[in-house]
């Protein structure tokens, strides 16, 4: 498992990058994995690592997610952006209707307070797919994370 202090360590853009997905993976393959899992990690302008939270466990294709919980999280450790994830325990690694929905609510409550969504990854045990890198989503900010 990637540790968090791989996330701080003066390395390339793309380097912290893929250090963020290894530990979003590690974060919600976790057992049992028949549970949907939704993972969140805080960054500043620079994508430094800030912290990091589990911000739901579901089972059967459904996740509650709480959107006050997120972003007064991100509020509280003073985060410039969040990258989102969570896992797909059915083996299909393309997001459904609920994860498009999801994914621009979340980049509309993350605009109006000035907050970058970097990217929303969907999990599963074989793969990952970035909604940004996807085209399923337009977001407005930085390049896809994963290109």
């Amino acid at each position: 498992m990637i540790e968090r202090q791989a996330m701080h360590e003066p390395v390339s853009h793309t380097s912290r990058d893929h250090a963020m997905i290894d530990f979003l993976r590690a974060m919600v393959i976790a057992k049992p994995f028949e549970a949907e899992r939704f993972h969140v990690l805080f960054v500043d302008k620079k994508r430094s690592y800030l912290g990091d939270a589990p911000l739901g466990l579901g089972g059967n294709g459904r996740l509650s997610l709480r959107m006050r919980d997120l972003f007064a999280k991100a509020l509280s450790c003073g985060a410039d952006g969040i990258l989102v994830a969570h896992n797909h325990p059915s083996g299909q690694c393309r997001p459904s209707s609920a994860d498009i929905i999801s994914t621009r609510r979340l980049e509309s409550v993350a605009t109006a307070l000035d907050i970058e969504l970097v990217d929303h990854l969907i999990f599963t045990k074989d793969a990952v797919y970035s909604m940004r890198a996807g085209a399923m989503h337009e977001f407005k900010s930085r390049k896809p994370i994963l290109s």
